[in-house]
């Protein structure tokens, strides 16, 4: 929930505005990867800056996240 109301809270222009939020986002390729739930979670999402809205393609654990089928 921390995530989410983050999330809907940001006025994200940029990758570093997302860095600013959530220090330890990666970026792979236009999807952003988000730590969540104490690293235990990703959130695998794109963020559309100039319509400021975040479109989660996938929520896995770490574990499934680092399988990488995700990538495909």
């Amino acid at each position: 929930m921390r995530w989410a109301n983050a999330t809907e809270e940001a006025d994200w222009r940029t990758p570093g505005d997302v860095r600013l939020t959530f220090n330890t986002a990666d970026f792979v390729g236009d999807l952003t990867v988000f730590d969540v739930g104490g690293n235990k979670y990703r959130v695998i999402a794109f963020v559309h800056y100039r319509r400021r809205a975040v479109y989660i393609k996938e929520v896995l654990t770490h574990r499934e996240y680092g399988k990488g089928a995700w990538k495909r």
